[in-house]
């Protein structure tokens, strides 16, 4: 990844995605979450603080050890205990049928292989279980898609790999699912390609 992916992006990010707006969404998508969960892209802990008393354990997914570092305050303030289970979505070195729920926070949209990514969530959960997501998207409105698809390139060189056009709602349920909620919107103070986004949850058929 260079400098830039592991040293400066982790940090850039991690104001990016720590501003109240985001704070707002983070706290909706970690409601309800109980007993063991894995959290795919931990990333520096920003949904910890959202983390609700019913959640037992999380085990997080995370690639980046300064993403890890950063995240150290965040984790010591949390009552959850955290445990690093893996470094990449697409295979995740945990049992199946084991856990709770998966959380996901504008992490799908960076995974090279989503298809691979989506097997091994709906594997690890009981059945039953919940994925809680929002992510990243394809717009609804044609003049939004062209410039997503115009952009994506470059955007996925300066932002970790995030992809604007995957249909994240229509990935879910050909993995498996069954989408329980979903809202989507463009999110606040963003321009519209870049801000289109699926927030919801999706039980485990």
């Amino acid at each position: 990844m260079g400098v830039y992916g592991e040293q400066l992006l982790p940090r850039v990010q991690d104001k990016v995605m720590g501003r109240k707006a985001a704070r707002e969404v983070r706290g909706r998508v970690c409601a309800g979450l109980r007993g063991e969960v894995v959290e795919v892209g931990f990333g520096t802990g920003l949904n910890a603080p959202y983390y609700p008393t019913e959640v037992e354990r999380i085990f997080a997914v995370e690639p980046s050890t300064l993403c890890m570092r950063i995240a150290k305050p965040r984790i010591a303030g949390t009552s959850v205990p955290v445990e690093l289970a893996g470094l990449t979505g697409e295979r995740l070195d945990l049992p199946s049928d084991e856990f709770d729920a998966v959380l996901s926070t504008w992490t799908l949209c960076t995974i090279p292989d989503l298809a691979a990514a989506m097997e091994e969530i709906r594997r690890v959960l009981k059945p039953g279980g919940a994925l809680h997501f929002v992510e990243h998207g394809h717009a609804p409105d044609p003049n939004v898609a062209t410039w997503q698809r115009r952009i994506e390139p470059l955007n996925k060189r300066l932002a970790g790999g995030c992809h604007l056009t995957r249909k994240i709602p229509e990935t879910v349920e050909q993995a498996g699912f069954e989408v329980e909620q979903l809202d989507s919107y463009y999110f606040k103070g963003e321009p519209k390609p870049f801000g289109y986004t699926f927030e919801g949850r999706a039980i485990k058929r």
